[in-house]
């Protein structure tokens, strides 16, 4: 392999084991991250690690700012309200074609996958990730079954975004049902596409409100520091008690 080669090989490993560890949580929103550091931990120079953070930043995985340095992005307000705007309408639309397309074995299966996410979603001690991977699966395969590739990708994708937002600590909702995924499905099985799509649609705005609620301190957080990054991020304590850092 030539010099060359090898360079794209290494980028490609680096983005790949930064995005996992955005993706699961272990590296949160608003986490500084030094390109120095990244790169002595896995073992490469800043060449490779830089072009990986280019990916994921043009991803909307990271952010940056001159003499502040790169983290997970933390999202405004409106970026979550226009992802979940792009969500419903991919996602009403994957199922009402499911409503009309899926065959008795597939509307089984979401049915039994379904039941699966429900009770990891009250699992206050469970693994975050796992719950999450599944939870993500079964939208998938709505879209699957719905029978276009393209619709499907372009879910796949939007979910990916998403996942950063969904690590962070999470806590009950008033009036949210244990069964919100089985009473989804219910309805996406029973071969009604409008009552599907509307189906989806009303979850995907509950999702929404979650998700905000979930930010709100991140909101804060971002408005707060102006064009400064904080070196570790607890959005849960009041500004006065974190300390700014520069990132390296």
């Amino acid at each position: 392999m030539n010099e060359s080669q090898d360079g794209i090989s290494l980028a490609g490993e680096a983005y790949v084991r930064l995005r996992d560890r955005i993706l699961r949580g272990e590296l949160p929103i608003g986490k500084v991250i030094s390109r120095r550091r990244l790169a002595s931990e896995l073992g490469m120079s800043l060449l490779p690690v830089s072009e990986a953070f280019i990916r994921l930043e043009f991803e909307g995985l990271l952010e940056s700012r001159p003499r502040a340095g790169t983290r997970v992005k933390i999202p405004t307000e409106d970026e979550v309200r226009g992802h979940y705007v792009v969500r419903q309408a991919l996602e009403a639309e994957a199922a009402w074609l499911f409503a009309g397309a899926a065959t008795v074995r597939q509307r089984a299966e979401l049915k039994r996958l379904s039941a699966r996410v429900d009770a990891l979603s009250t699992q206050t001690d469970g693994d975050r990730f796992v719950y999450l991977s599944l939870h993500e699966k079964l939208h998938r395969r709505i879209a699957e079954c719905a029978g276009c590739q393209t619709l499907c990708e372009a879910i796949e994708k939007n979910h990916v975004l998403a996942s950063t937002w969904l690590c962070v600590a999470r806590h009950s909702s008033p009036g949210q049902s244990s069964r919100r995924h089985q009473d989804l499905i219910d309805i996406v099985i029973s071969g009604d596409p409008a009552a599907a799509s509307e189906a989806m649609r009303a979850h995907i705005n509950a999702a929404l409100r979650n998700t905000l609620d979930r930010l709100e301190p991140y909101f804060r957080l971002r408005e707060a520091n102006g064009k400064t990054y904080v070196r570790s991020v607890d959005a849960r304590k009041p500004a006065k008690e974190r300390k700014l850092h520069r990132a390296s």
